[in-house]
């Protein structure tokens, strides 16, 4: 289920868009056709790779394009805007064609993640809601997959709602997490939405509101016999918590057959209760009880817990996860790179003396390579549209910036990983479920090498430009060198 067609979200836009738009309408420009791409440029923790999340609210947005009578009477008071352009506005049809990487795709600095053509008045249009949608989803989706590596294959529920930025950040980015590889949210709302399964038990309140805590696992044992995971930390974990817990479990559990779930941490030495917790519940009988962890974790507290021997079976994690308050921003961009004149592409560049905002110009494709004997990813490479690297027998690339630098492939598939999403203003991608976009994403990481997954000191992943439009960008430079 999605819920962006129901808001009309078409002026949650930068202003400036808008003006531009009505200086190319005077200009008679508003028509001329453009290229942009969205594309970010560096990594989040310093990792090696991110991966894409948000295409699906990029396509409801688009589709529900539209100024109403109050947003064209909005827009008149601003006093700037000619009439006619208001009228344009108006009757406003969306007319470009958009490609772009599916969601759950692993991404890498510098490669176009969206590439919209069309009208210069609408594709500038689309900046501001393309850029906080993937850069929101990218970012959270890209920490939720690194505290999953962390966790080495133990389940990971995003705990994160009541610290996300607003109640959109909440449900977006239980949505992105999601498709990062988390099992669940503690946001109900967000299955609702999404289909993101909703999980939880029980909070210290449960606990301390009734006379004891034995009696408040008691009765949660009896509410639900089912799913008796208890919260064992609220007043001593050890002496008290577990205690009761086993004491529960033997009294309402284990007379009717049911083996309970387990229990949770959510405070103290974590790897020290953990190990001292699994002891007790082994020698109780209950070797099949899971302990969860919570209280405020990340992928490098993880790491760490578990490599001091933690016994640890899932975690939850919350606002280090929601808000990636390690890495907090996404630094996705939409750039111009390309216009048509007289039929013909014509690429243009921005120019900076930091070299990573130099942009790369042209309509362009991603193409993924790699090993036929492995399938593992070895190299991506960007080139132009017109190029058809699938059809190649034999493939050399090259650094573009340490040219000296190449590579040789002859056993190897080429998979274009642009697909197009809109054209001229029509919906033409069949939108994968949520669990299909999960699936995606976890084939996409198995075709990585391991030694690029690592979270500190990852391999650096090859990503170069195709002889055609390395040429054209070193044109491009030299000319406004001159």
């Amino acid at each position: 289920m999605r819920n962006l067609k129901e808001e009309n979200l078409t002026l949650l836009c930068d202003f400036y868009e808008f003006a531009m738009a009505n200086g190319y309408f005077e200009a008679g420009m508003g028509e001329k056709i453009v290229y942009f791409d969205m594309f970010y440029r560096t990594v989040p923790d310093n990792a090696s790779y991110s991966i894409t999340a948000g295409l699906e609210q990029v396509i409801d947005y688009i589709e529900n394009l539209h100024f109403s009578d109050e947003d064209i009477d909005f827009l008149r008071t601003k006093k700037i805007f000619h009439e006619d352009f208001l009228e344009y506005l108006r009757n406003f049809k969306f007319e470009c064609d958009v490609w772009a990487l599916r969601e759950g795709t692993v991404i890498f600095p510098q490669e176009p993640i969206i590439i919209v053509k069309g009208p210069i008045m609408q594709a500038q249009m689309l900046e501001t809601m393309i850029l906080l949608t993937i850069n929101h989803q990218s970012m959270v989706a890209t920490k939720a997959n690194r505290i999953v590596t962390a966790a080495k294959g133990r389940p990971v529920v995003e705990f994160g709602s009541r610290r996300a930025q607003g109640y959109t950040g909440a449900n977006l980015g239980a949505r992105a997490s999601y498709i990062g590889g988390c099992a669940g949210t503690a946001n109900t709302l967000a299955e609702k939405l999404y289909g993101v399964p909703a999980l939880g038990t029980m909070a210290h309140s449960w606990v301390q509101l009734f006379g004891s805590e034995y009696e408040a696992f008691k009765t949660y044992a009896q509410v639900y016999p089912n799913n008796c995971l208890l919260l064992v930390d609220t007043y001593d974990t050890l002496k008290e918590g577990i205690p009761n817990a086993i004491r529960v479990w033997n009294e309402e559990l284990v007379p009717k057959g049911i083996r309970p779930k387990g229990i949770r941490i959510d405070s103290g030495d974590i790897a020290y209760l953990s190990k001292k917790a699994r002891v007790m519940l082994d020698e109780a009988g209950f070797s099949d009880a899971i302990i969860m962890a919570s209280n405020s974790l990340d992928e490098w507290t993880i790491e760490s817990i578990l490599t001091q021997g933690a016994k640890l079976d899932s975690f939850g994690v919350g606002e280090r996860l929601i808000t990636s308050k390690s890495s907090p921003v996404f630094g996705g961009v939409y750039k111009l790179v390309a216009y048509e004149e007289d039929g013909e592409i014509v690429p243009t560049i921005k120019i900076s003396e930091n070299v990573a905002k130099i942009t790369t110009p042209g309509f362009k494709s991603l193409y993924r390579i790699y090993d036929k004997s492995t399938m593992k990813a070895e190299a991506d490479v960007v080139c132009l549209n017109s190029e058809k690297l699938e059809k190649m027998d034999e493939l050399e690339i090259f650094h573009p910036i340490y040219t000296w630098k190449r590579k040789k492939f002859t056993n190897f598939v080429a998979k274009n990983l642009m697909v197009k999403v809109f054209e001229k203003g029509k919906l033409v991608y069949d939108m994968p479920t949520l669990e299909e976009i999960k699936d995606y994403a976890q084939k996409e990481l198995a075709s990585l090498w391991d030694e690029v997954k690592r979270l500190e000191n990852p391999h650096e992943y090859i990503v170069d430009l195709s002889q055609d439009l390395w040429d054209i960008k070193d044109r491009l430079l030299k000319e406004h060198r001159k």
